[in-house]
């Protein structure tokens, strides 16, 4: 009999905010990841640049232990405004959107 094979990210823990007016992050600029969220070369994104940002919020989104991270990383509209952009995890996005449906409903 063979196992059914479940992805670790469909069991890793991910942390949602309670609201997205909490998420105050910056829009513009440059921002610097601590390594726990981001132990890539790259480590440093310039929000300025579209793909960057993106990069960064998946990252973010995929990495962040606590909402603090959460809050001092993502920004709510911004987030709102790039959401469809974003390459996550299934799982993730499952999360954000059952928390925010107004995510889901973002076209």
């Amino acid at each position: 009999m063979a196992e059914e094979r479940v992805l670790y990210s469909e069991r890793r823990p991910y942390v949602v905010a309670d609201s997205l007016d909490e998420l105050v992050g910056p829009t513009v600029g440059l921002v610097e990841l601590p390594l726990r969220l981001d132990w890539s070369e790259q480590g440093t994104y310039n929000l300025d640049e579209p793909r960057e940002l993106n990069l960064m919020y998946e990252r973010v989104l995929r990495e962040a232990m606590d909402v603090q991270d959460l809050r001092r990383y993502l920004n709510g509209p911004m987030l709102r405004a790039v959401w469809r952009q974003l390459f996550l995890p299934q799982r993730v996005r499952d999360l954000w959107e059952q928390g925010f449906p107004e995510l889901a409903d973002v076209s």
